[in-house]
């Protein structure tokens, strides 16, 4: 198994890896946007006489004069374009200065007047509004149903009904969404923090009527994102269009502050689950139901009981989604939306049922595998989640565990462990590659893929120098410009499969051009692949990664904190092609899983409209000393059924399951069962009382 260290590693830790905001383009000046101070409403005057009298500030733009955008398909992306304001925090104004501190100083100068409506911000149970969307996020059917739960219910011996909630969580990645855009002729060029630069080409492109190829998007660096930099966002556009304004290149980095209303969030959920099970725990009746919610602007449906179509066996089952459309920012998505949240509801009802049965949940877990996809019909490619089980079972030393809650106890201190189970689609999207010979004996792999923190690079380098059968120091990579070879967006676990196919073929089409004894010219021998073909043909198995996760917790009876004591995970997700990078991202994984369970909450203030948490002071997200011990580990699986690679994603399979194994932790700790999450001391203070 290869274990290589980041290609890029080097260039992080000197410095000299260039982000979206580190270039200092000549003659470079600033943005700041003016966010809205209603939740609803029309803006009805705008005074810029004060942030105009500072001689730096060379541009105010507002809806009354900023350019007229054309359609992207994203009304998100229609800045400055209508005195409508749907949320709070939305862009109302932008002011552009010489320096950041007159940016900054002007937008504080900016009034504006509002009249404000009444606005809808709390998702309820039993809202008017409620309704059945289409479909949702990632296309999937919003509603499915096999046969007769209700009556299959009904008849159960054993019947779990339980609903679970999870509020709004926002994305903070380390490195904010931000832009810099310049024009030359009819030509822009943008510096964007992205995980998909074609993306915001097209996009853009749209915006400002140009053809595609007259727009370069540049991320060879980009500092996180977890979804929030999936699809463009405004910074880009206000960036493009102070540049068109004042004819200089402008540098524009969202606050902090501002992120949750502009950059996409976890929507809350409100998910029912109800089981219907023989004594023996085999599962007869499966449904989940979901509410959520989505902004006035766009439909965005988190498909949280899409995993329960996966899951387990059961003989009729309903799924279904429900949304209401709020006066709030626009969800989007957010490290693992869909399984993330739904599995936490899933897993922690799975618990429940463990212990109304009298089962260990893993033998639980075991008794319910299906023999193929239960909503498709289809065999599985690969499926090792029984492996995973087992292994992590016996590497966490599951055996012997005491399944009575509050069992264990040290003193002021309850103890106790959990399991859960875990699943994440194997998505590949088309993509195009192109490896070329150079004379020398050097390769140059040229991809437009996005490293996000994932080590992309490594892993194309050695996707490549395995198929040429070359060293991989003889292998450099090009990433991050769209005037590379089409790359698909960073996002659904897909990048490595997406990319690394075309890779794999251009890298294989070229060695053997070479084994014919086709010379290298001076400018090199080039090979380009194109997957859109092959990928577009789908497949007839159903194909997921799969994982368990174990969790051992301690309950502060005197204050209610959990403290996490250690994490297990052990995954099935193809074949493993860099282990040094893989495990960083299970054990990442499994770190934001935990900090979903234990940490991240967001609140909305019913009355202001928003929510409250807008900076890492308030939106707590877990540091070293919350995760003192996370392992990760996976069972070796060969899926000729995925790819060329035999890989699957392994992105975001590591945080889906972990929030519930934390959750059944807590409860075989304490007897107390939060179905909501964060696993607060708030809520549990009460219950252990």
């Amino acid at each position: 198994m290869t274990d290589h260290v980041r290609l890029e590693g080097r260039a992080k830790v000197t410095g000299t890896a260039r982000y979206a905001d580190d270039g200092r383009p000549p003659g470079a000046v600033y943005a700041c946007p003016v966010p809205a101070a209603v939740a609803r409403g029309e803006v009805t005057a705008v005074d810029v006489g004060a942030a105009l009298a500072d001689p730096r500030v060379l541009a105010v733009l507002t809806h009354l004069d900023a350019p007229r955008l054309g359609d992207a398909g994203d009304p998100t992306l229609a800045v400055l374009q209508s005195a409508r304001v749907a949320h709070r925090g939305q862009i109302v104004a932008l002011v552009v200065a010489e320096t950041l501190q007159a940016a900054q100083s002007g937008a504080v100068g900016v009034r504006v007047e509002y009249a404000a409506e009444r606005h809808d911000v709390v998702l309820v149970e039993g809202h008017p509004g409620i309704y059945a969307p289409q479909e949702a996020n990632g296309g999937h059917p919003a509603d499915r149903v096999r046969g007769d739960f209700d009556t299959a219910y009904a008849a159960a011996a054993i019947r779990i009904d339980a609903t679970y909630r999870i509020g709004p969580l926002h994305n903070h990645p380390m490195e904010p969404h931000a832009s810099t855009a310049a024009w030359e002729g009819g030509r822009l060029t943008v510096h964007d923090s992205s995980q998909g630069g074609h993306g915001v080409r097209k996009a853009l492109a749209a915006l400002f009527g140009l053809p595609e190829g007259h727009v370069l998007v540049v991320n060879e660096h980009v500092g996180g994102g977890f979804g929030s930099k999936g699809t463009p966002r405004p910074n880009v556009v206000l960036a493009a269009m102070a540049a068109r304004v004042v004819g200089r290149p402008v540098r524009l980095a969202l606050p902090r502050a501002q992120l949750p209303a502009l950059v996409g969030h976890r929507s809350p959920t409100v998910q029912r689950v109800r089981l219907a099970a023989g004594p023996d725990g085999r599962i007869e009746g499966l449904a989940h139901e979901i509410l959520t919610r989505s902004s006035t602007l766009k439909e965005f449906v988190e498909q949280a009981a899409v995993p329960a179509r996966v899951m387990y066996r059961s003989a009729v089952s309903r799924t279904t989604h429900r949304v209401v459309r709020q006066d709030v920012p626009t969800p989007s998505w957010m490290r693992a939306p869909g399984e993330a949240p739904g599995m936490f509801a899933l897993e922690s009802a799975m618990d429940e049922l463990a212990s109304a049965c009298g089962l260990d949940p893993v033998e639980l877990r075991l008794r319910n595998e299906p023999d193929v996809e239960p909503d498709s019909g289809k065999p599985f490619s690969s499926r090792s989640l029984t492996e995973c089980l087992r292994e992590g079972a016996r590497r966490f030393g599951w055996a012997g565990r005491d399944p009575r809650p509050g069992a264990r106890r040290e003193g002021p201190l309850l103890i106790g462990t959990g399991v859960a189970a875990s699943t994440y689609p194997v998505l590949i999207a088309p993509s195009s590659a192109e490896v070329r010979a150079e004379p020398g004996g050097a390769y140059l792999v040229r991809v437009n893929a996005a490293d996000i923190g994932t080590g992309a690079r490594t892993v194309l380098a050695l996707v490549a120098a395995e198929a040429l059968g070359v060293p991989v120091d003889r292998v450099r990579i090009e990433i991050g410009r769209s005037d590379l070879p089409y790359g698909a967006v960073a996002g659904g676990s897909s990048g490595t499969s997406s990319w690394g196919w075309a890779v794999h073929e251009a890298a294989t089409g070229l060695r053997a051009r070479l084994a014919r004894g086709a010379p290298i010219p001076v400018e090199g021998l080039s090979e380009r692949a194109d997957t859109r073909e092959v990928v577009g043909r789908g497949s007839q198995f159903a194909r997921h990664a799969f994982g368990a996760q174990f969790a051992e917790v301690q309950v502060d009876t005197d204050t209610g904190e959990v403290r996490l004591r250690r994490l297990l995970g052990v995954f099935a997700a193809g074949r493993i092609l860099n282990a040094r990078t893989a495990r960083s991202q299970f054990v990442g994984g499994m770190v934001m899983g935990a900090s979903m369970a234990l940490l991240e909450e967001s609140t909305m203030d019913p009355g202001f409209g928003d929510h409250a948490e807008r900076d890492l002071a308030s939106y707590h997200v877990a540091v070293s000393a919350d995760v003192p011990d996370v392992r990760a580990y996976w069972v070796d699986e060969e899926d000729v059924h995925v790819s060329p690679l035999r890989s699957k994603g392994i992105g975001e399979i590591g945080i889906v399951g972990t929030a519930a194994a934390v959750a059944n932790a807590v409860h075989h700790a304490t007897g107390v069962r939060v179905r909501e999450l964060p696993v607060a001391s708030r809520r549990l203070l009460a219950a252990l009382a």
